[in-house]
């Protein structure tokens, strides 16, 4: 029994923030039904190349987007502009648990599947709405996404080249981050809802947005503003409050030195030939590194391109100073630490082969993360749903005909 195993889910959202929040609730073993538009489905199944293959080796209609967000779910098809399409989600929203949707502000009202709608029927559920800005405030009749977030919420004047750096200018993160914080932060909001639920008996409507959850990630970066009243600019790969803590140049490639103390700092220098550098004020204290980060770093450079990047990680590794390769995704995979963690994990498909899938990254002692599904093809559990609301198969075979499921 997984620690969720009493929970039940309904998932109304799409694309990526609440699916990444359901798929961690499935992992975890609550019962995630995911509702999809009947032929067509979640967006992200269209959003290929690349598709998941079929036993045979042939192209599916399920994209790799897809699977990266839908597993431990079951896929249930509904027109919920339909009559008969809401009065099942309202059916099944009496017994759930959680409802997560993310339409925009009012969308789900004209449905009668709002919150507002659905706590009548059940006052313990919990219902999280995630949008891009909120349930309120200017900008809360806004579609929001990623993107536009990233560049809104300040994240992206922080990614990038420096000013005077050839190719400078703002830089998405190359995945997603917003939605993925988002879905972090909902999953994190939910299970806070069931707890007080479990003391109160009353559920709650969750209210999160994606510009909220991106300034609320900028952490020391945003605290450094606040506390000097400037606003930080883009560094590269640099860090604002810490030298040398960035990639640099090796014999046959680069390397990551992410130094966090004083002492790790003797230990490199010593290392790398140049224990002066450890008594050198410039040089010898975090505080002087920052200031004189100009001066120390084309040092840096010159010492470290005369090692390859496997020499200068075996030698600072041994001496306990922060380092690592600049991995692209097949040396990630391919690493013997993340072979070891299980964060491959490969599942048996419904359309035949198997599904790949990136391991959850939480290990519990007494309530293991299960692989139970994966991400399934559309309207796989359609039938098994409805059996349990009570349609026969007959009142079933009524709806399919109507195009409602």
């Amino acid at each position: 029994m997984g620690a969720l195993s009493h929970i039940k889910v309904l998932d109304l959202s799409r694309v990526l923030a609440g699916p990444w929040a359901s798929q961690l609730l499935g992992d975890l073993d609550a019962d995630v039904i995911k509702i999809e538009k009947p032929g067509s489905g979640d967006d992200t199944r269209g959003w290929g190349p690349p598709w998941l293959a079929d036993g045979e080796g042939q192209p599916t209609t399920d994209a790799a987007y897809f699977l990266c967000t839908n597993r431990n779910k079951r896929s249930l098809t509904v027109d919920i502009t339909r009559p008969e399409g809401q009065q099942i989600v309202r059916e099944l929203a009496t017994d759930a648990d959680v409802v997560l949707e993310n339409f925009k502000v009012g969308g789900l009202a004209a449905y009668g599947l709002d919150y507002a709608s659905l706590a009548a029927l059940n006052p313990r559920l919990v219902y999280c709405s995630i949008t891009g800005f909120g349930q309120d405030g200017p900008y809360a009749p806004r579609a929001g996404y990623d993107f536009l977030i990233q560049g809104m919420g300040g994240l992206m004047s922080l990614t990038g080249r420096a000013d005077d750096e050839e190719g400078a200018g703002p830089q998405k993160v190359g995945v997603a981050l917003t939605d993925i914080l988002t879905g972090l932060y909902a999953c994190n909001a939910i299970q806070a809802a069931l707890l007080h639920r479990e003391q109160s008996g009353q559920g709650q409507h969750i209210d999160l947005a994606l510009l909220d959850v991106q300034v609320a990630c900028l952490a020391n970066q945003a605290m450094n503003y606040l506390v000097s009243g400037k606003a930080p600019r883009r560094m590269g790969n640099a860090h604002p409050n810490i030298v040398p803590y960035q990639d640099f140049p090796t014999a046959d490639g680069d390397m990551i030195l992410a130094i966090g103390n004083d002492g790790q700092f003797a230990r490199f220098s010593t290392i790398a030939g140049k224990p002066e550098w450890t008594s050198d004020e410039r040089f010898a204290t975090n505080a002087a590194r920052v200031k004189h980060r100009a001066e120390l770093i084309p040092l840096l450079r010159q010492t470290t391109v005369m090692r390859s990047t496997a020499e200068w990680i075996t030698a600072l590794e041994n001496a306990a100073v922060p380092c690592g390769p600049i991995n692209d995704l097949a040396g990630v995979f391919a690493d013997p630490q993340v072979i070891h963690r299980g964060l491959r994990r490969d599942l048996p498909h419904a359309a035949g082969g198997t599904a790949p899938q990136v391991g959850n990254p939480i290990h519990f002692s007494a309530t293991p993360v299960e692989y139970r599904r994966a991400p399934p093809v559309l309207g796989q559990d359609t039938d098994a749903v409805l059996r349990e609301l009570g349609r026969d198969d007959a009142a079933i075979a009524v709806l399919r005909d109507a195009g409602i499921v």
